[in-house]
């Protein structure tokens, strides 16, 4: 809980912060959320404006100038449009995460005392000059001493400390937000805060982001052209990663990828199916794809850096998306408005017909267009304007989906303005779909769940013991009987686990081997 000393702080930030956005006349986060209107009030009194441009564009460069944690908050807005707008949403799209560079001598002096070891020894050589400088960490070239070529990635010093305290700070805000105006309470402010918190996490461990990077890597193996650059595990640690170099054309550079005899075309074909693979089969997938973290290599694969933010979907999820994507595309409104409905993502008090005159009302002018035109990021901006009618609350897991959907549309787009990059991805969409739509595999759902809750009997009646022992322990006795009771259920209920499991678990079994057959 927040005390005195720490709410007095919190308030001298805010009006930091707040005097900040007020220079960049970009204060309407703040208006918007209700919190602290007289310091919100105080801050534009006393600090002089001179900004130029969009809303969008004015509140980007204060984000910029306000840090890293800032910076994440602005990446995040920019897949809101039911929150900004669509067109501070655009200009957000376009937040650069890049700060000044921190000097060599002190990349050198974290990459020893992280690898214990002097630099000299672990590299041949390592470039003082940074070749990218971002909020969270940057990066140097360097060669190994057996005479590879790696990208050497090296948090900036004293982040940990700087997030924390940016954390701290919006989640505060956000349990104020979440008080002062219980109409926003269905976005969630404190949830995606706390996921804000839980991706920034992993950037500052590049440890876990090399982990992401091998795992990707390894579900995309056997996926022709898309590659994921390799880990030097023997050069990485907390605050350093070590990783191939590599070498290409960033993807948006279309001339020169024309120029050295790539397809714009094939690359986009590339991407839809890579995007596919790692959100529909795998679960598991880059959520920050812009053009800066991607390459088109001499052979004309796709290869991803920067892995500090990734994504994961759970079965169900993915299919609920998939058969919302295909609702859209082939039109069938109704299906859309159920699926929204069975994933609980609409409010059952909500009208079923209404809503799916809603999903047609977004999705007809939009689909109505000629293929090359057809925007799934347009069509979610649209679907996020009619969350508040219906009181629908954030699907926070979705959000780096969102994401990352609207700027792997963008690289289509840039690539090849005529072609469709969900046209080419329904096919596999539906082909997954019906796969796993079918009964047998509805089957093997349910049997598969059914034995994860058997699994979990034991520890559900353990519960039950804690319960009643904390109860007892706070002086509220159970009477003998319902205790006795209490425990003939819990025998009965491990029994049924034991008479149960087996033959669920061979039905499972039996599912999996038809499925690998089919």
């Amino acid at each position: 809980m927040t005390g005195p000393v720490q709410t007095a702080r919190n308030l001298g930030r805010l009006f930091a912060i707040a005097r900040t956005l007020a220079r960049h006349d970009a204060l309407f986060p703040l208006e918007l959320a209700g919190v602290a209107p007289p310091l919100v009030w105080a801050a534009k009194l006393v600090s002089a404006r001179d900004a130029t441009g969009r809303p969008g564009e004015r509140l980007a460069r204060a984000l910029q100038e306000l840090g890293p944690s800032f910076v994440k908050v602005g990446q995040l807005l920019s897949v809101r449009p039911d929150v900004v707008g669509e067109e501070i949403a655009e200009d957000l799209a376009n937040l650069q995460d890049q700060l000044q560079a921190f000097s060599g001598a002190l990349a050198r002096e974290a990459v020893e005392r992280e690898l214990g070891k002097p630099v000299e020894e672990l590299f041949e050589s390592f470039d003082d000059k940074p070749v990218a400088a971002a909020s969270i960490a940057q990066v140097h070239f360097a060669v190994t001493s057996d005479g590879r070529d790696v990208a050497v990635k090296v948090l900036r010093p004293g982040i940990s400390e700087i997030v924390a305290r940016d954390m701290g700070l919006a989640e505060w805000l956000a349990g104020i937000m979440e008080s002062a105006r219980p109409d926003l309470r269905r976005l969630k402010p404190v949830e995606v805060v706390h996921n804000i918190r839980d991706w920034v996490a992993v950037e500052l461990d590049l440890r876990l982001e090399a982990a992401a990077a091998a795992e990707l890597s390894e579900n995309m193996a056997d996926d022709p052209g898309f590659r994921v650059p390799e880990v030097d595990w023997q050069r990485t640690g907390e605050q350093v990663m070590t990783m191939e170099r590599i070498r290409g054309i960033t993807i948006d550079e279309r001339d020169l990828l024309i120029e050295a005899g790539h397809d714009p075309e094939a690359l986009v074909a590339q991407a839809a199916r890579a995007f596919f693979n790692q959100v529909f089969r795998d679960g598991f997938f880059h959520a920050d794809l812009h053009p800066g973290n991607l390459f088109v290599d001499e052979s004309g694969a796709i290869v991803a850096v920067d892995f500090g933010i990734m994504g994961r979907l759970d079965r169900v999820t993915r299919l609920t998306i998939a058969e919302m994507l295909l609702g859209f595309l082939t039109r069938d409104y109704r299906r859309v408005a159920d699926v929204h409905f069975e994933a609980g993502y609409v409010p059952r008090d909500q009208s079923r017909d209404l809503f799916t005159q809603a999903c047609r009302s977004i999705g007809e002018p939009i689909l109505g267009r000629p293929l090359h035109e057809i925007s799934i990021a347009r069509l979610l901006a649209q679907l996020f304007r009619v969350t508040d009618q219906f009181g629908m609350p954030t699907q926070p897991q979705l959000l780096l989906l969102q994401k990352t959907m609207v700027l792997t549309e963008g690289i289509g787009r840039t690539l090849a303005p005529d072609l469709n990059m969900w046209a080419l991805s329904q096919p596999m969409i539906e082909d997954w779909a019906v796969r796993n739509l079918s009964p047998p595999a509805r089957m093997r759902d349910a049997a598969e769940r059914s034995i994860e809750t058997l699994r979990r009997l034991p520890e559900l009646a353990n519960k039950v013991e804690d319960i009643i022992e904390e109860t007892a322990a706070s002086g509220f006795r159970l009477h003998a009987d319902t205790v006795d009771d209490l425990a003939r259920r819990q025998s009965e209920a491990r029994a049924r686990a034991t008479r149960w499991l087996w033959p669920i678990a061979g039905l499972a079994l039996l599912l999996s081997l038809i499925a690998v057959l089919d």
